[in-house]
């Protein structure tokens, strides 16, 4: 119990870069009482309008949450969402700094209508096309000067699609933190699937992997599990594979150890922003210890915890941390 609490505690002195697709996540919520009489859709009527931090900021959010100190480098647009978002980040405490804008691109918004904790629609209002020349310029430059001045421990790619993990971001941002000693994480997407080479830790979902390699299979059993890691491996010559396979919990190898660790039993309201929470948890556990094993654990209890929440939501610190105490010892 010591060393849970002892580990936690070290958080406070750890640095994340978290580079990625930002995005504002708005919820609006409400009642349904009747059938609109212009088309065969419901009436909702709102009740509560709220505004979040999204995407790769969610990653940056949880990573705060936990102590840690959390940098966010992304591009946005110069709009209304952008600055709404960046209000969000320092109320907040998380560093943006080296974050970029552009006139060109338009901030990531997806709104959500919920009504009785279900979600009844999504709107979303984004540009997904790459970051051009000249930002990812921007980017790499600011990148380089974050990992200089800032020595952080750890750096997350988080990739939403949404055009700011170009192939040259990525390429560049490996190089660097591999040149400086800083250790990489990433959750892909299945664009960029196969350009994080030489990455510290790659975590896909068990669906985006059967995308990405082309698989077919109903059952994710140790022994498949075993040969997709080392079909990523030759792909990516990559160190860990970290594999969440929803309710059926998470699965990870480093070189000969592995092990497939069964979810815990949870009240399951809403599984966006559950990867963002794993990714977080998985990395800054890692950072702090090198004890794979204990990065699966903790991360895949935690991936539990924020499915108990409606909408993307940061882990709870202390409610984590006495799972832990209760589920590790």
């Amino acid at each position: 119990m010591k060393d849970i609490q002892r580990l936690f505690e070290q958080f406070k002195d750890i640095k994340v870069g978290v580079v990625g697709d930002v995005m504002l996540d708005t919820y609006m919520w409400g009642q349904v009482e009747r059938i609109s009489p212009e088309a065969p859709v419901p009436i909702v009527s709102l009740q509560k309008k709220e505004e979040r931090i999204g995407g790769a900021g969610n990653v940056a959010l949880n990573l705060q949450s936990l102590g840690a100190k959390a940098f966010v480098l992304s591009v946005t647009g110069e709009d209304n969402e952008a600055e709404r978002l960046h209000k969000l980040f320092r109320e907040q405490h998380i560093n943006t700094d080296y974050s970029i804008s552009s006139g060109e691109r338009m901030t990531t918004n997806k709104t959500r209508v919920i009504s009785r904790n279900q979600q009844m629609m999504r709107l979303d209002a984004e540009v997904t096309t790459n970051l051009s020349l000249q930002e990812e310029e921007r980017l790499i430059e600011s990148f380089e000067k974050f990992i200089k001045q800032e020595k952080p421990h750890v750096v997350i790619l988080e990739d939403y699609n949404k055009g700011v993990l170009t192939e040259a971001v990525i390429r560049c941002a490996i190089s660097i933190c591999k040149e400086h000693g800083v250790l990489t994480s990433v959750d892909p997407k299945r664009k960029n699937f196969f350009e994080y080479k030489g990455v510290d830790i790659f975590k896909p979902n068990l669906k985006e992997v059967k995308e990405a390699l082309n698989m077919l299979f109903t059952d994710a059993d140790p022994v498949l599990l075993q040969s997709i890691h080392l079909e990523l491996e030759h792909l990516l010559h990559h160190h860990i594979s970290f594999i969440t396979l929803s309710e059926k919990g998470v699965f990870y190898q480093q070189g000969k150890k592995f092990a497939l660790l069964g979810s815990h039993l949870r009240n399951i309201a809403d599984v966006s922003g559950a990867g963002d929470t794993v990714i977080a948890v998985a990395s800054l556990v890692y950072a702090a210890t090198k004890n794979v094993q204990l990065m699966a654990e903790i991360a895949n209890i935690a991936g539990g915890l924020v499915c108990e929440v409606v909408g993307t939501a940061a882990i709870d610190r202390e409610r984590l941390l006495h799972e832990c105490e209760l589920l590790l010892n």
